[in-house]
């Protein structure tokens, strides 16, 4: 018996990698994040499997099904939106299912921000632009940021910033940032990344914020901030160059 913790993507149930798919379709049992895995996924799911909503369960109760299934014999796809490597609390999962000797695998999937950089039809890192991203988010009263890694700190970089869960902080996240970006830094948000109801907002760290509140955007969005967001003018790569020895090793 293994516990499968699987990425189920950003939204759109055909963002489930190939693997992915197989994987839930083989377990007797699904435990899958109501309020954000798509019920269309839930149809991959063996006719006569047990499928637990965990929207309203606690870490204790979750780890009981799990270990409930294991000593039942049962395989688990443990669904989770996104990718289970970022802002997925797997980690005290996986910590438990340690403890209690139950093994588990991970199956990797697409993650909001690229499902994001995919409606915004941008690169992330651009040449002599930006080659750097930082996934992150801000401090909230359930759950601090550790020392260093507070906004001003990583906006010092001046990297391409991708936040996730912020929305609702989106005047907080504005104004730390303005004195390291400049009100014309390029800014987007998208919520329900790939999702039906997608939403795309893309303007300035001087109007970002606003267009947020008139959206309604609350939660399950990501924000980014960076020059690449609008870069135009810039060298080509390295990759496709002309002048790149393809025959070095």
């Amino acid at each position: 018996m293994t516990v499968y913790f699987i990425g189920a993507g950003p939204g759109a149930a055909d963002l489930i990698t190939l693997r992915g798919a197989r994987t839930l379709a083989a377990c007797q049992v699904c435990l899958y994040a109501g309020s954000l895995v798509p019920e269309e996924l839930l149809a991959e799911c063996p006719p006569d499997s047990r499928l637990v909503d965990t929207a309203n369960l606690d870490l204790d109760a979750i780890e009981r099904e799990l270990v409930a299934a294991h000593e039942a014999g049962l395989d688990v796809a443990r669904l989770h939106s996104g990718d289970p490597s970022v802002f997925s609390a797997v980690a005290e999962q996986m910590r438990r299912l340690d403890a209690a000797g139950v093994p588990y695998e991970v199956v990797p999937g697409v993650p909001a921000f690229a499902a994001a950089a995919a409606a915004l039809k941008r690169e992330l890192t651009v040449p002599t632009v930006g080659q750097t991203v930082i996934l992150t988010r801000i401090s909230q009263q359930a759950t601090p940021m550790p020392a260093g890694e507070d906004l001003a700190t990583l906006g010092a970089s001046g990297a391409l910033l991708v936040l996730h869960l912020g929305a609702r902080y989106v005047d907080r996240i504005v104004s730390e940032l303005l004195p390291h970006y400049g009100v014309d830094c390029p800014a987007a948000v998208v919520a329900y990344a790939s999702r039906a109801d997608e939403v795309v907002l893309r303007g300035t760290l001087g109007d970002i914020a606003g267009q947020v509140k008139s959206a309604g955007v609350l939660r399950t969005a990501v924000i980014l901030v960076g020059r690449t967001l609008g870069a135009s003018q810039f060298r080509d790569s390295h990759l496709y160059s002309a002048e790149r020895d393809r025959h070095a090793c």
